[in-house]
Formats: C-alpha cells, structure tokens, sequence
C-alpha cells in the first residue's frame, strides 16, 4: 500500500527531480505546503511531493511495525512510482529522522534538511513533552463528536490553544456515528517511541567523507548525502550536547553537513516561515 501523497509543480515546468517534504507527529503532507509551493517557485526543475507518513492522514491501514525504519521503507516504495529521482527530503520532528532514515539506504540522495530534529536518542523526550500532553489528552477525549465545533471546544477546556485544537480537527472524520478522531493513538504512541530511542547520529557523520585505514589499498567510503540541521534557537529538542556536536560535524566536514540556526521555537516553518524558506533555498536549491 503506498502512502498518500500530493504532487506539486510551478506552472508549465517539467521537473527532473524531486524534494520530498515530511511532516511531523500528528500531522500531515499540508503542513509544509506553503513552503514547497515557494521553493518550486523559485526552483521550477524540481517536483515538490508533500507525504502522509504511516498512521497520518490518509495513510492508515499499513502492515508492519511502526517504526522510523518503516516509515522510511513507504517512502521509499512510494517514490519508485514517481518518474523524478527524489534529489532532497526535507521533514520537521519525526520526519527529520525517517529523512535521516530514508537517506541510510538510499546512496543516490543529495541532501537532507532536518527541521528542528534532534538526530540523536532523546529518552527523556526532551522537547517534546507537549506533544505527549496532547497524546494522552486526546486518548481521554470522549467520541464520537457530533461536529467539529464541539470537538474543538472540548480541546480548548483542556487548556490547548484554539488553533492547536483547530490544527487537531484537520484529523477529524465524518462517519454515520459522528466525527471520529481517525488516527490510531496506540500507533502513534509506537512511533514516537522509536522517535526517542533511534540513533541517526552515524547518517549525519557519515556525510562528512571519511578516509578507512584501507585507504593504502585505494578502498574509500563514499560520503552520505548532504546533511542541513536546521535548529530552533529556543526549541530545547537539541540539548547543548546536540548543538556542540552539529557545530563540530559541520566544522569538519567542508560543507558537507551545516547548521542554521531560526528565530524560533519547535515550529519553525510556522514561527520563523521566511526564515526556513530563505535556508531551504540556500541550502537545497540552485
């Protein structure tokens, strides 16, 4: 089953390749729209593929454990259906690392763009504890609802914001018995587990070329693609541990992996959205 996703392209351009756009925990390929639509804007040879990951959107019913790792095996089934290479892959939280994740196995990938995403374990789910809040407030959620109306009012008495509970709605479903919240918060607890406990420290590292003892003998590694973490400055998803190592990566790596630093909290595409959109540019295109 391949996920659900929409292509995006500038008028009368015939792309060649593609920049793949991932959102994040509990959301869907519509977050990053407004960005892929000004990127190919200005860079009209690449497709832009905005994606519901597994257990999102319009992407339910997969098999197979709910991991980083697979989420990362649909996209990459997924895009063999597209007639462009996938050239970039840029995802926000939990879609920074199945980016980091998707690029593991796929050595044709130029770059990655991690937004806000920590590439690292974070255990203690450091920067993300309002995410688990609204987890567990949703599975205390009484349902069906009879619109969303009464929904959205309902997550705003449990001390969310009104357009965090309008953002929560866009989930909502139309069934015989009311509105149903559609995704399966079990699953979504799955996944954010292995959001938390996954290593992708080595796919940054690896961006960096790195020379074996076998160089005598002529054998290299080839280098990752490139890596671009872009960090909000007072999100505390990245621990000073975190932000040491991306500086000291991108010192050592001539280029190959570099760090922007946003005006911004864990959002950034919504709290500093001229800003991402200048360092995707930048970083990704022409």
């Amino acid at each position: 089953m391949l996920l659900h996703h929409e292509l995006l392209t500038a008028p009368d351009a015939t792309p060649a390749k593609a920049v793949v756009f991932l959102h994040g925990i509990l959301g869907t390929g519509a977050n990053l729209r407004s960005h892929a639509r000004r990127f190919i804007q200005s860079c009209p040879d690449f497709l832009a593929v905005l994606i519901d990951l597994r257990a999102h959107g319009r992407s339910q019913g997969l098999d197979g454990p709910d991991t980083v790792d697979t989420a990362a095996a649909d996209v990459a089934q997924t895009a063999e259906r597209w007639s462009v290479p996938v050239h970039a892959v840029v995802g926000h939280s939990f879609g920074g690392k199945v980016a980091l994740a998707f690029a593991r196995s796929h050595p044709g990938l130029k770059a990655v763009m991690t937004l806000d995403s920590a590439p690292g374990p974070r255990l203690e789910a450091r920067g993300s504890e309002g995410t688990l809040q609204v987890v567990t407030m949703l599975e205390t959620l009484g349902r069906p609802w009879p619109d969303r109306d009464t929904f959205i009012a309902e997550v705003e008495r449990r001390g969310q914001p009104r357009s965090l509970a309008q953002w929560l709605a866009m989930n909502l479903e139309s069934r015989p018995e009311g509105w149903v919240f559609r995704l399966s918060l079990p699953r979504i607890h799955a996944l954010l587990d292995d959001y938390f406990r996954v290593d992708l420290w080595p796919v940054v590292e690896r961006a960096t070329p790195t020379v074996h003892p076998e160089r005598s003998r002529g054998t290299e590694s080839p280098p990752g693609p490139r890596v671009h973490l872009v960090i909000g400055a007072k999100s505390n998803v990245y621990g000073q541990e975190d932000r040491a190592r991306a500086h000291r990566l991108e010192t050592e790596s001539g280029g190959h992996v570099t760090v922007d630093l946003l005006d911004a909290g864990h959002w950034v595409h919504v709290e500093d959205p001229q800003g991402l959109s200048e360092v995707l540019l930048r970083r990704l295109g022409p």
